[in-house]
């Protein structure tokens, strides 16, 4: 995966860690995608995309999992975690 985000342009690279970054935290606190995606009443496809870097979520979705995972939303964001 290292070589596919470093062939990969600047917004594919923020994808990825946006989703590497809500895949983390959804384990860390022992959620699976469908109980995540149920809570933001999203499916489960579109999430595994966001967590997959296949998807740019609006804003307005990225704030509500971050919400959901109670966590600021510039910790799914940045690029120092």
């Amino acid at each position: 995966m290292s070589t596919r985000k470093s062939q990969a342009s600047p917004k594919v690279q923020a994808l990825l860690r946006l989703g590497a970054s809500i895949r983390e935290r959804r384990v860390e606190r022992g959620l699976t995608q469908q109980a995540l995606a149920e809570a933001l009443r999203i499916s489960v496809a579109y999430l595994s995309l966001i967590e997959r870097g296949g998807r740019n979520p609006p804003i307005t979705t990225v704030v509500a999992i971050a919400k959901a995972l109670g966590v600021p939303t510039a910790r799914l964001v940045d690029d120092d975690d």
